[in-house]
């Protein structure tokens, strides 16, 4: 190591009086440092791997309070310009999104108030932002009576959110788009939630009667998403946040290597997170880490953020965007035969 070459380049100060887009300001963010700079590295790896000639497919891990936090539109227009070709998440967030096609609202509200009071009026606090209790008991049932029409067999989280998708007219709504664009959206995790929750009231309803009804088998979504990994040539994550999405990402690896496909791990891996990696928790753990697991490969493309959600997103796929990095891509046709991926083809985009 020499003095010259460690001090090669200059941290510059970022000019807002200059500044007037998101791609401007992340590309100020590259000469700054702390999270500014890191922020601008994961916006550069996922332009790296949009602008990669083999055409990565690429998988997006979701948690957290999105559409609380107002990410809503943020993500589906990530899957209408194809940035997004996979999406793993809880189950909240395909729910939250349920609830607003429905025509129900997110509210503003301080995160001092009183919560007893709220539960006298049925309202849920979700931080600084207010959910309609009465609304999601009526979205509960409605969720389970749409299920009730469906053919008494497992379904995959990835049919059964596209079908719930096929039944909503909302031009800003992540499961109408990742359905009208054939973008698969997992939730393996879908029990714990409120679509869980109207899926419960239907096997309440359905247990008595005698007759056959659908259920939800999670095994199957382990199978289709290792599908997704064993028929793609590369693949690149973005995790933002962290918990089963991340790690659920993460082993599709290991079971396409116990299939008998050894991919080589994810090649370009990009987190946003508030979690360290000190307590040894899956969703702070570096990638690095990840890579004595075999599920990064080992001369991945690699950044982490430590930033709070809504911003980091905001301004990552602001950059992406705006900067048009989707352009001239053409969007995944994943051809499924049930529970097969038959084969990943390519589409132009509309």
């Amino acid at each position: 190591m020499k003095r010259d070459q460690v001090l090669k380049e200059q941290v510059k100060p970022i000019d807002l009086m200059n500044t007037d887009s998101i791609v401007g300001l992340v590309e100020a963010y590259k000469d700054s440092s702390i999270q500014s700079r890191a922020i601008a590295t994961c916006a550069s790896a996922l332009e790296n791997a949009l602008k990669d000639p083999s055409r990565p497919t690429v998988i997006l891990g979701l948690s957290g309070a999105m559409i609380a936090g107002g990410m809503r539109k943020i993500i589906s227009d990530l899957i209408k310009t194809g940035v997004v070709d996979v999406i793993v998440t809880i189950g909240a967030i395909p729910y939250q999104d349920f609830y607003q096609a429905m025509g129900y609202r997110h509210y503003k509200c301080s995160p001092m108030i009183d919560d007893v009071a709220l539960r006298e009026l049925f309202l849920d606090r979700i931080y600084d932002t207010i959910v309609d209790e009465e609304k999601f008991r009526e979205v509960d049932e409605h969720i389970g009576n749409l299920a009730e029409k469906l053919e008494a067999r497992p379904y995959s989280s990835r049919e059964f959110l596209s079908y719930l998708g096929s039944q909503i007219d909302d031009e800003d709504s992540i499961l109408r788009n990742a359905h009208k664009y054939g973008v698969p959206i997992f939730a393996p995790a879908l029990n714990d939630s409120s679509i869980g929750i109207g899926l419960t009231h239907l096997y309440d309803r359905m247990r008595g009667s005698g007759k056959a009804y659908m259920s939800l088998d999670p095994i199957r979504d382990n199978y289709e998403l290792a599908q997704v990994k064993i028929k793609s040539d590369k693949t690149a994550v973005i995790y933002i946040g962290g918990g089963v999405p991340k790690n659920y990402i993460q082993q599709t690896e290991v079971i396409a290597e116990m299939l008998g496909h050894d991919k080589g791990g994810h090649h370009y891996a990009i987190q946003i997170t508030t979690d360290s990696p000190v307590w040894g928790g899956l969703s702070g753990c570096t990638f690095e880490e990840a890579q004595s697991w075999g599920k990064i490969n080992k001369e991945a493309s690699k950044a982490v953020a430590y930033v709070e959600a809504t911003i980091g997103l905001s301004l990552m796929a602001g950059y992406i965007l705006q900067k048009g990095v989707w352009k001239g891509r053409e969007r995944l046709d994943m051809q499924w035969d049930g529970d097969e991926l038959k084969a990943i083809g390519r589409l132009p985009l509309e």
